[in-house]
């Protein structure tokens, strides 16, 4: 069985992560494996180093109870959309969130990770700055973030952002593989600067090695990268993004654009990151 591990806050946003999570799991036939991190108080050890044991205590029960009383919020989450027959079980963990996601994605050998992020304001503070971004950069299984204004809809269209590498194939590859669990069409976009010319001979290998019943191959020449990703995603009415991690001037770029309308659209459908 196949397994996707779902960081949660039990905040909203990851309530709302959490709904595709389930919907993901139906289709892969995988259970879901919750994680909840939690970190001791920030103190001054020379003022108490008598009660750090009761404050460790105290901090670890709060936590427990909190965490008890959040897990069947997101069983009564899977009751709600008929998708209860889900495997779900929960793990606790103090420490640093990261470590913790990494140590378990090894431990289980996970398959997916599959997370909330902030959205539409203060994009490129609160976006790159977050947990989703460095567990993108970190991990090395698809990372799915779920933006906050992101409501779940069933999966036809997926974008792969692409410049033709030769790294990059077994990444198509994988991304062809999530587009056959939703029965959905994958359009492969590769933004070029327009004074940059592109060697057809190279678009055309790839075209062989993916036929076009199951990808569309796009070249588009423009200064413009993040805004010719985003009209396309608007115009081609894309449900998910997919991009290699190794874009990270990409990530940088597109969030930064925050103020733009392009980004609403953008900031509704979900983001597959995958290691090259």
């Amino acid at each position: 069985m196949k397994k996707i591990l779902f960081p949660t806050d039990f905040s909203d946003i990851s309530k709302n992560a959490f709904l595709f999570a389930l919907h993901l799991a139906k289709k892969i036939h995988a259970e879901i494996i919750t994680l909840h991190v939690y970190d001791y108080p920030q103190m001054n050890y020379m003022d108490v180093p008598v009660y750090l044991p009761e404050i460790y205590e105290v901090t670890d029960l709060n936590n427990f109870e909190n965490y008890k009383g959040h897990v069947p919020v997101l069983r009564a989450i899977a009751e709600a959309h008929q998708l209860e027959d889900i495997k779900i079980s929960n793990v606790l963990e103090n420490g640093d969130l990261i470590s913790a996601i990494h140590e378990l994605t090894k431990k289980e050998n996970i398959d997916y990770i599959v997370m909330g992020t902030k959205g539409a304001t203060g994009l490129a503070a609160t976006f790159l700055g977050s947990v989703t971004q460095k567990v993108m950069n970190a991990s090395h299984v698809a990372v799915i973030a779920i933006p906050e204004n992101c409501s779940y809809q069933p999966t036809n269209r997926i974008l792969f952002t692409t410049s033709y590498q030769t790294e990059e194939i077994e990444i198509l590859k994988n991304v062809l593989a999530l587009a056959k669990v939703f029965h959905a069409h994958v359009d492969c976009l590769y933004v070029r600067p327009k004074n940059e010319d592109v060697d057809d001979s190279i678009i055309e290998h790839w075209k062989k090695m993916f036929p076009t019943k199951v990808a569309t191959f796009h070249n588009i020449g423009s200064d413009d990268f993040e805004g010719t990703i985003l009209d396309f995603i608007e115009l081609h009415h894309t449900d998910m993004l997919a991009v290699t991690t190794h874009h990270r001037n990409f990530f940088e770029s597109l969030f930064e654009v925050s103020l733009s309308k392009k980004l609403i659209f953008h900031t509704k459908i979900p983001i597959v990151a995958l290691q090259a």
